[in-house]
């Protein structure tokens, strides 16, 4: 069995103890582990300072004496951030126009639907106003009609047939009037 033991001066944390919240708490918790363990923090502003204690030599000065400088390390980049508001009021106006668009589509919808009502009323009675001209022009076509009308103007039947004379010279039998 693999059992890990902590150093005595470390402290023990516990899942009930952590903290939830995430952000500068769990960094500045780090920091603090980091100071503890002995290794120089890497998060936040003090990530950026040099390392207290550890010096290097450096090169010689121009007066012959060697001076010392702080160990540097590499900091990690620091957290870029845009601007809200700008975003802010981009998400919003182009929120505004979505709820605008679709309020006028809806505008344009029920108007449409106003008008195809109106022109499908129009179509019917147009529709019956056809029926009627063909019922009534069916019934003036009808033989029975048309010599019950003749007979009104005056015009009388004709016992037989008509003929003509046609360009080659042929004659045809033409009728004579009506006794």
């Amino acid at each position: 069995m693999n059992v890990t033991t902590l150093p005595a001066d470390r402290p023990r944390r516990t899942q009930q103890g952590a903290s939830r919240s995430g952000g500068r708490t769990t960094a500045h918790q780090a920091e603090q582990d980091a100071e503890q363990s002995g290794d120089a923090p890497t998060i936040g502003a003090t990530a950026l300072q040099p390392e207290r204690g550890t010096t290097q030599p450096a090169r010689e000065g121009r007066e012959g004496r060697e001076e010392k400088r702080p160990r540097l390390r590499v900091a990690p980049p620091a957290p870029v951030s845009a601007p809200r508001a700008p975003f802010v009021a981009l998400v919003l106006v182009l929120v505004l126009i979505g709820v605008i668009g679709i309020l006028v589509l809806n505008t344009r919808i029920a108007e449409n639907a106003f008008k195809l009502d109106a022109l499908r009323t129009k179509q019917g009675t147009l529709d019956r106003d056809e029926e009627r001209l063909r019922s009534d022009l069916a019934s003036k076509e009808s033989p029975v009609t048309l010599a019950s009308r003749a007979k009104q103007l005056g015009l009388v039947p004709s016992r037989t047939p008509a003929f003509l004379l046609l360009p080659d010279g042929t004659k045809l039998e033409m009728p004579g009037p009506s006794k």
